[in-house]
């Protein structure tokens, strides 16, 4: 996925770009920053972590979170992936799932054949141990402290292991921060990648 994303970079005339990615896609991030970081001017990376094993902990929380997500009807499992990527409290989980599944590209009562391909990508790279190599890459760390999948631990040890990192913790996000907290995320990109240069 590294690849293709340097691909496509080169085929639009990148010489140097900003990364940003979420989850699975900041594990991409991190690959494509290590593999070239000369080429980076900025990271950014949002409820993500360095190693890709220690994502979705087999906590009780994940685990039933994860359950209702894939078991039920319809309606359970929309509610339950609405649960899974939001914090606790959130109102109205049906009109959610409603006005995400455009955003997704799919109805979310049914997971995509690519996921299975994508979790077994995630839990195959740990960037962990290479993290002091991005010293100079401007960074930013984004957390949601609800989320289940890359818990706020993970992001506090991905920034402190990137010399210069900011780390930001959002206190009532989950793992669907970017969406559910759009405007405050997408002014601390601007201000990053504006830093940056």
């Amino acid at each position: 996925m590294a690849d293709d994303a340097r691909a496509v970079a080169g085929a639009e005339g990148w010489d140097r770009f900003h990364l940003v990615g979420h989850s699975l896609g900041g594990l991409v991030a991190l690959c494509l920053a290590l593999a070239d970081p000369g080429r980076v001017r900025s990271l950014s990376l949002m409820c993500t972590f360095a190693d890709g094993r220690a994502a979705a902990p087999l906590t009780a929380r994940m685990c039933w979170l994860g359950l209702r997500a894939r078991v039920g009807t319809r309606r359970m499992r929309r509610r339950g992936f609405v649960r899974l990527v939001t914090p606790p409290g959130t109102p109205d989980p049906d009109a959610l799932a409603d006005r995400l599944a455009p955003l997704f590209g799919h109805d979310l009562a049914d997971a995509p054949p690519v996921a299975n391909k994508q979790l077994k990508a995630m839990r195959g790279y740990s960037a962990a141990a290479r993290l002091g190599e991005l010293a100079g890459v401007p960074t930013l760390v984004l957390a949601g402290a609800h989320d289940p999948i890359a818990p706020p631990r993970l992001g506090r040890a991905l920034a402190a292991g990137v010399p210069g990192a900011r780390y930001v913790e959002f206190a009532d996000a989950s793992h669907g921060l970017p969406i559910t907290h759009a405007d405050r995320v997408n002014e601390l990109l601007v201000e990053h990648l504006t830093a940056a240069g």
